[in-house]
């Protein structure tokens, strides 16, 4: 399960023999604003790539890593269309070259022939849990960390062999998952990490035990010593959880503004925070140039969140049609889930089911009031604590077409999405350009057996329909 990647074997092996590299001395410098258990884990993985042979990487460092797919037609996600007569050529891990004039390919470039299939830039997901999608929730309150990390790990690589190079994630123990993945030890997608979800005594995501209530003194739960909560009240402690998250590499933070589906004592009506509280969440997430992504789903919670200066609502599937033109007028952002029927939440029981249900009611209208106003959208799954469920992070993806059609569907999944992920900017963990295929962008793609603007159901079966998939420039998967 545990593979290097060739990208930081290279980078090791340069910085073995004393030369200089600049990835490294960048990733140095984005190590230094994580945890002591995440440098600790980077330490390891530094350890086993000093175990690895180094035969034949000096040359690897001195010539670019070069593919052409060729043969191929392209999904503009800019432009909604697919262009015929297309080639790529990928150098490392960027995007080289668009060509349409079938130049002959470089000295030593491998060339995959894609048979006239779609590359598309690879999936973005806005909502996910990378720790949390693949466990169930009994096993998460257990409390044993070697389950619940082997469960994920298993789970990051399958998202990948879905298309989904890029995740947003959006509450979960994950800074030290990502520095793994990053490193090449294990396979998944890019993470954009939140860290623990933020929220107050009762509110969605204060899973404490019974034995936990009441809070002894400044003694922390089991649930946010593992690192998927901070329960917090106050503004004072508020900006500290905050500040905490992205000291250790956040890219954006979340903070819980309602009730929720899977929290079992928090229902969907009540509000957590104050608006003074969440406006100093704001302040200190603007302090270090990102921004806050709430959970709301009601009216009263997500209009609270805009006026303290929230600038991404997550869910917001109660919200009344003022609630949405205050959105669009502010260009706040919408990231929200097509959950249509139990089959999207069927890890859901006791008073999760009925809640589930108030959200199906709801869907179709909040994408109505996103289309008729205008609202910046983006589309995430939030699947969670079911390995079941999982495989239909594709299928959510194609709920959109009762309102989309498929053209805007693959583009909300990919530079829509990624116009999102830019709102972390100073803190955006990758930089450079996501979502589309173009020269300069990073080398993310999906090669598809067919027109998916035209028959929007292959993405529903990559397995069968997605011929290839690469990331950051390395082929995943190839059976061109």
């Amino acid at each position: 399960m545990l593979r290097m990647g060739e990208k930081y074997r290279h980078l090791v092996h340069d910085a073995g023999c004393g030369c200089s590299h600049p990835d490294l001395e960048r990733a140095s410098r984005r190590l230094e604003a994580f945890s002591r258990r995440d440098l600790l884990s980077g330490l390891a993985a530094t350890a086993l790539v000093g175990a690895l042979p180094t035969q034949g990487l000096a040359q690897a460092t001195t010539k670019p890593n070069t593919t052409l797919l060729s043969n191929a037609r392209l999904f503009d996600s800019k432009a909604g269309t697919v262009v015929d007569n297309v080639q790529v050529l990928i150098s490392d891990n960027q995007i080289a070259d668009v060509d349409r004039s079938h130049a002959p390919p470089p000295d030593g470039a491998t060339v995959l022939d894609c048979r006239n299939g779609v590359i598309m830039p690879g999936l973005i997901d806005a909502h996910w849990h990378t720790i949390f999608a693949a466990v169930p929730l009994n096993l998460l309150l257990g409390g044993d960390p070697g389950i619940v990390f082997a469960a994920s790990t298993a789970e990051a690589e399958r998202t990948l062999m879905r298309g989904f190079t890029t995740v947003r994630d959006l509450g979960g123990p994950v800074f030290s998952f990502k520095q793994a993945i990053d490193a090449g030890l294990i396979p998944g997608p890019r993470i954009y990490p939140s860290g623990a979800m933020i929220t107050t005594s009762g509110g969605h995501g204060d899973l404490r035990l019974p034995t936990e209530i009441p809070r002894d003194g400044n003694k922390l739960s089991s649930g946010e010593l593992f690192g998927g909560a901070a329960i917090v009240d106050g503004v004072a402690e508020l900006q500290l959880r905050v500040r905490e998250q992205l000291l250790q590499g956040a890219s954006q933070v979340k903070i819980v503004g309602s009730g929720g589906v899977s929290s079992p004592r928090s229902p969907l009506d009540m509000i957590t925070f104050s608006e003074d509280e969440l406006r100093a969440a704001a302040s200190v997430a603007a302090d270090w140039n990102t921004y806050v992504a709430l959970h709301a789903y009601t009216t009263r919670a997500v209009q609270r969140a805009l006026r303290a200066g929230v600038t991404c609502i997550e869910h917001a599937h109660l919200i009344d049609e003022e609630t949405a033109i205050m959105m669009a007028e502010k260009g706040v952002w919408l990231s929200t889930q097509p959950f249509l029927t139990m089959a999207d939440a069927a890890s859901q029981s006791g008073p999760g089911v009925e809640r589930a249900k108030q959200i199906f009611l709801g869907t179709p209208t909040l994408y109505q009031y996103a289309r008729k106003h205008g609202i910046k959208t983006a589309w995430g799954s939030d699947v969670l604590f079911s390995p079941e469920l999982g495989p239909r992070q594709n299928i959510m993806l194609t709920h959109l077409s009762n309102w989309y059609k498929n053209a805007e569907v693959l583009q909300m999944a990919t530079s829509g999405n990624a116009q999102l992920l830019e709102l972390s900017n100073m803190r955006n963990p990758y930089p450079g350009k996501l979502g589309v295929i173009e020269k300069g962008a990073l080398a993310d793609l999906v090669v598809v057996d067919g027109n998916p603007t035209e028959d929007l159901t292959l993405v529903e079966n990559p397995q069968k329909n997605f011929l290839a998939i690469m990331k950051d420039g390395r082929l995943q998967k190839n059976t061109l």
